[in-house]
């Protein structure tokens, strides 16, 4: 097992009972290959993470946007807290080093990888809550997570890209985009699908994901900047 201590000096906590810290950590493949293991695996602690995480970031987006309405800290939350965000989080204070799973899951595909860091931060959370409290909890989400608030203000990422796309085609050509799948590929384990969005049933752009949703906002965000790189052309 890795030196816990290192991710406790990373966080700026130190735990009072090792055990919840171990608990966090344990992904449930690990319990497969290692049966005698006491400790039950970490979706417990995920799921308590989650709520604290939210919690911590809704404070501050409440505390710092007062011309926020609701809708829009609850798209900017979304943002903060998703499996991709949390995901490279993740994998900025290393957690990947520290979270024991099998031989297989850490062999598996990167979005399966990402997929169990993204629930292990959660875990983590929830063991910090427990065993330092809320305002040790806050603190990292002050630390690691609120910092990619900024970028996500600039790009506009909370925003979702089929929402945006569909507002200003209605608004333009009085059309509403349409999706289909252009191809899938690749076995039913790892599926790859390309669709394309269609106005007035003609192709636009497409976009390809390992899930139909996650294909269709590529093709919705393709089919922007394509949008926005007209629109400079006819300036």
């Amino acid at each position: 097992m890795a030196d816990l201590s290192k991710l406790e000096g990373t966080l700026g906590v130190k735990f009072k009972n090792q055990e919840v810290l171990k608990e966090a950590l344990t992904h449930r493949s690990y319990l497969n290959e290692h049966p005698a293991w006491p400790l039950p695996n970490n979706e417990r602690l995920e799921y308590l993470g989650d709520a604290v995480l939210e919690l911590a970031v809704t404070e501050h987006l409440f505390a710092n946007y007062p011309d926020f309405h609701e809708g829009r800290m609850t798209t900017l939350r979304a943002a903060l807290v998703n499996r991709e965000m949390l995901a490279e989080v993740a994998k900025e204070i290393d957690l990947q080093k520290f979270v024991m799973m099998s031989k297989g899951e850490a062999k598996d595909s990167k979005k399966a990888k990402d997929i169990i860091l993204s629930n292990a931060f959660e875990a983590l959370m929830g063991a910090v809550y427990l065993d330092c409290g809320y305002e040790a909890s806050k603190e990292i989400t002050e630390k690691y997570v609120l910092p990619h608030l900024e970028e996500i203000l600039e790009k506009g990422s909370d925003r979702d890209p089929k929402s945006i796309l569909q507002e200003i085609i209605q608004e333009n050509m009085r059309l509403t985009p349409t999706y289909d799948v252009v191809r899938e590929s690749g076995p039913d384990h790892e599926k790859k699908f390309e669709i394309g969005v269609y106005f007035g049933g003609k192709l636009f752009a497409q976009g390809t994901g390992s899930s139909k949703q996650e294909a269709e906002n590529r093709a919705a965000r393709n089919a922007l900047v394509k949008l926005e790189d007209q629109s400079k052309r006819n300036a």
